[in-house]
C-alpha cells in the first residue's frame, strides 16, 4: 500500500498546489515552517513555485522557518536557501512594526499554512491573528490553507480567555482546547476580534480540506506527523499538552529537556505519594506512572526529579484540561510548602511585586484557577464539561461535519 492510499485528507495547501488560482490574484507571501508540506512531504514553498504560484516571500512564526528554535525564540534566516525567497520573522512582531513588514514585503496576499495543535496557548494561531489584523489594516488579502486539528474537532474544553489577561499565549476569548481548525478559527476571529483590533475584518479566504471530518484525530487523517515545534514530538504530546502546558506556570518541570516533554512532569520535592493520589481521582482515559528523570535543560536541568508520566488509555474519553487542573490541585494539597507558581518572566512569584503576573494566569486566561488552587477550592468547578466547538464559536463558523 502506498502512502497516498493511506491518506484520507487533502489539505488546503495540497489543493492550492493543484490549483494555484485558489489564492486569488497577485503576489503571494507564505506563512509557513517545516510543517508546511504536501502529503508526500515535499515542502510547500518550492512545490508552489514549481506549480507556477506567484510566491515572492516567506514568513516564519515562533521556532523559526525550520522549527529549530526553542520556546520563546524566533528565526534567524533572512533568505531561504532552497527557494532563494526572503524570509521575514514575525515572532514578537505586531502593531505598526508588522504593518510595515507586510507593506515592505510587496505581497498582495498572505497564505497561512502552519500545523496548529488545538490549544489556545500554542502561538501559531496568534501569529495568524496578528497577521490577519495587519492584513486588514494594510489591505493585504489573507488566505488560510486549512489543516486538521490533531485533537479532532468534536470537543472544546476549558474557559474562554478574559481579555484582561490577553497576551501572545491568548489574544482573544477562545477556550483552552478550542476544537477548531485554523480555517474555522480564522473565520471566528475575523467576525469578532479582528474588527475590534483593526477597525474592519480582513479579506479572508479559507481553502478548505477535503475528506476531514470532526471525529478525526491526527492518526485518522493518514497524513504524516511532523513535530510542530521541538517540544511537541508526537501526537501523544499534542493530546496531553492542553492540560500539562499549565505546568509551565509552576516550579515543576513540564518535561522539557527530556524525550517526553509534557507527557511527564516532576520536581525535586515530589515523593511516592503523587502517583497514587492521582490514581485515586479515577480521571478518564489516563493512567499515571511514578517515575524519576533528569532534564538536560530548562527547569531543574541536571537535577534528579520525581514525578509522573501520563499514559493515555482512551483518547476519546481523556479530558486534558480537567486532568491538568486536577494534577495542580493535588500538588497544592500534597506539597503546600514546596509547590509554587512562576511569573511570566520565569521567576518565582513575588507577592505585591508590580508588573509581574503569574504565568499560569496568562495560560488559563484569568487568575481564577490560581486563586482556586491556592484557596483549596475545587478548581474542577472552573472547567465546564467538554462541549462541541459550536457551543462557543457558533455553528456558522464550522466548515466540516
Amino acid at each position: 500500500m502506498s502512502t497516498d492510499d493511506r491518506v484520507a485528507v487533502t489539505t488546503g495547501i495540497a489543493r492550492l498546489h493543484a490549483s494555484p488560482g485558489l489564492a486569488g490574484p497577485g503576489r503571494l507571501g507564505l506563512v509557513t515552517n517545516h510543517t508546511g508540506v504536501l502529503p508526500d512531504l515535499r515542502p510547500a514553498a518550492p512545490a508552489l513555485l514549481a506549480a507556477g504560484a506567484p510566491l515572492v516571500a516567506l514568513f516564519g512564526p515562533e521556532h523559526g522557518l525550520h522549527g529549530t528554535g526553542q520556546a520563546g525564540q524566533g528565526g534567524t534566516a533572512r533568505r531561504d536557501p532552497t527557494t532563494g525567497l526572503p524570509v521575514h520573522d514575525t515572532y514578537r512582531c505586531d502593531g505598526e512594526h508588522l504593518d510595515t513588514l507586510l507593506l515592505d514585503s510587496g505581497v498582495d496576499a498572505l497564505v497561512f499554512d502552519l500545523q496548529d495543535i488545538g490549544a489556545r496557548f500554542y502561538t501559531y494561531v496568534w501569529t495568524m491573528f496578528d497577521l490577519m489584523v495587519s492584513a486588514a489594516r494594510t489591505g493585504v488579502r489573507f488566505v488560510v490553507a486549512d489543516r486538521p486539528n490533531p485533537l479532532g474537532g468534536l470537543v472544546s474544553e476549558g474557559p474562554l480567555l478574559d481579555p484582561a489577561w490577553a497576551s501572545f499565549v491568548g489574544r482573544a476569548p477562545i477556550p483552552v482546547r478550542h476544537g477548531l481548525t485554523c480555517g474555522e478559527l480564522a473565520r471566528h476571529l475575523n467576525a469578532s476580534a479582528v474588527p475590534r483590533a483593526a477597525g474592519a475584518p480582513a479579506a479572508l479566504t479559507v481553502i478548505e480540506m477535503a475528506g476531514w471530518r470532526r471525529p478525526m484525530d491526527a492518526a485518522a487523517t493518514g497524513l504524516p506527523w511532523i513535530a510542530p515545534s521541538p517540544n511537541i514530538p508526537t501526537p501523544a504530546t499534542a493530546a496531553v499538552y492542553p492540560g500539562t502546558c499549565l505546568f509551565e506556570g509552576t516550579n515543576l518541570s513540564e518535561g522539557r529537556g527530556t524525550t517526553q516533554p509534557f507527557e511527564i512532569v516532576g520536581a525535586p520535592y515530589i515523593d511516592a505519594r503523587f502517583a497514587p493520589a492521582l490514581a485515586e481521582l479515577a480521571l478518564p482515559g489516563v493512567h499515571f506512572r511514578d517515575l524519576c528523570f533528569v532534564p538536560t535543560f530548562h527547569k531543574h536541568a541536571g537535577r534528579p526529579l520525581r514525578g509522573v508520566q501520563l499514559h493515555l488509555t482512551d483518547r476519546a474519553a481523556f479530558a486534558p484540561v480537567r486532568t491538568g487542573v486536577a494534577m495542580l490541585a493535588t500538588l497544592r494539597r500534597l506539597y503546600p510548602d514546596d509547590f509554587a507558581w512562576h511569573t511570566a518572566d520565569g521567576g518565582a512569584e513575588a507577592a505585591g511585586e508590580a508588573g509581574r503576573r503569574p504565568f499560569v494566569d496568562l495560560l488559563w486566561g484569568s487568575d481564577r484557577l490560581r486563586r482556586a488552587v491556592d484557596a483549596g477550592d475545587d478548581p474542577l468547578a472552573l472547567c465546564a464539561p467538554p462541549a462541541p466547538p459550536a457551543h462557543w464559536a457558533g455553528a456558522d463558523v464550522l466548515l466540516y461535519p
